[in-house]
């Protein structure tokens, strides 16, 4: 069966529950994926993760087919990781994640051909750098980032996702980019 995400939920809210699964299947990866980056804690991330999908579940009768379930659960996400970092404020922070690999940031920074002890630590430690980066910019901008790299989101989900123009969307992925080159170039002592 290959239905889209809005038949599922028609048939979720019609009472075919089980079907819920393979929208989990569909997001899992890419939600954990972005909440490690935003939380710096994989614990986190999958508890925060496992929420987003039992609140989506929870509201499945207040969804609406003719939007995107996508957006919509990216947005869940999104004021869930908020949350989150709220409760643990007063906790110290990791500023990176040794649980999350090079895979969670395909797309941002190239995996070597093969998996030597090198490679996979400079990798990690690359890993390590864009969290701190992104962590660095203003939220909104890094989590447009987020949304784009980790998620893979086009532009226009993103717009939908934060509640901003097409045009806000790009933008703030724009912005994000310069500043996290700035912060590279400036960490690296080229300040040009």
């Amino acid at each position: 069966m290959n239905l889209d995400d809005a038949q599922i939920m028609k048939r979720v809210q019609g009472g075919q529950l089980p079907l819920f699964d393979e929208l989990v299947l569909r997001y899992q990866e890419s939600l954990i994926r972005v909440a490690r980056s935003k939380l710096g804690e994989a614990a986190w991330a999958e508890d925060v993760v496992q929420e987003a999908f039992l609140a989506a579940f929870a509201a499945r009768a207040t969804y609406d087919c003719r939007f995107s379930f996508r957006t919509w659960l990216w947005t869940i996400l999104l004021n869930l990781c908020r949350r989150q970092l709220k409760q643990q404020s007063r906790r110290p922070r990791p500023v990176s994640d040794p649980a999350m690999n090079s895979a969670a940031i395909a797309g941002v920074v190239e995996r070597a051909n093969h998996e030597t002890g090198l490679s996979l630590l400079l990798a990690s430690e690359q890993t390590q750098l864009l969290t701190q980066y992104l962590n660095e910019l203003p939220e909104a901008q890094a989590d447009a980032l987020r949304l784009r790299f980790f998620g893979e989101l086009k532009f226009d989900e993103i717009a939908r996702t934060m509640n901003c123009s097409l045009n806000g969307a790009k933008m703030r992925v724009r912005n994000g980019l310069l500043k996290l080159a700035h912060l590279i170039r400036v960490r690296e002592g080229d300040t040009q």
